[in-house]
């Protein structure tokens, strides 16, 4: 049982925070072992196995690129932990981001630092515009292998820009 299935909800690369919460409160009450302590061991083994499903298919749709990972992984597009190639021109132009940033970091260099970081997240905003559609209205089986290849360089692009990020002050 997959996380989707778990939650009964279609497949999908953006999910409804508001409509899950309340799914998640339904099923924890649902898969609670306490609520299950007095029926046969299978059925509290089952239980607790969903319970454990459902904590960590919370966690995963919590974060965006998480769900994003976590689906191309179903559709396997995606190894857990794939050395995924960037390609050079992205590449460069982060390499010099980061020697700004480098620089900016020795000198004490506040405003060029907190201009890094507008670079950063203006360049995840553009990464983000080509895979936008595929992303917010994505179908299972309709979106094409093409366009969730676009969404895998996207999210490894994203997730190099979010260490950078994260090392920021």
């Amino acid at each position: 049982m997959n996380y989707f299935e778990l939650f009964e909800i279609p497949v999908q690369l953006k999910v409804d925070s508001a409509d899950l919460k309340k799914k998640f409160y339904s099923l924890s009450r649902k898969y609670h072992p306490d609520f299950h302590s007095q029926t046969e061991a299978a059925n509290q083994l089952d239980v607790l196995e969903k319970s454990s499903l459902l904590n960590k298919a919370w966690k995963t749709f919590q974060h965006p690129d998480e769900t994003i990972k976590y689906v191309l992984q179903l559709k396997q597009l995606l190894e857990e932990e794939e050395k995924y190639e960037l390609p050079p021109a992205f590449l460069m132009e982060v390499m010099e981001i980061n020697e700004q940033l480098m620089d900016a970091k020795m000198e004490g260099d506040q405003a060029t630092m907190t201009e890094v970081r507008s670079t950063i997240e203006k360049m995840q905003k553009d990464l983000y515009e080509p895979v936008k559609n595929a992303i917010e209205n994505y179908q299972d089986y309709i979106t094409s292998e093409k366009e969730l290849l676009q969404v895998k360089a996207y999210y490894f692009k994203k997730k190099y820009l979010n260490r950078i990020l994260a090392g920021l002050p």
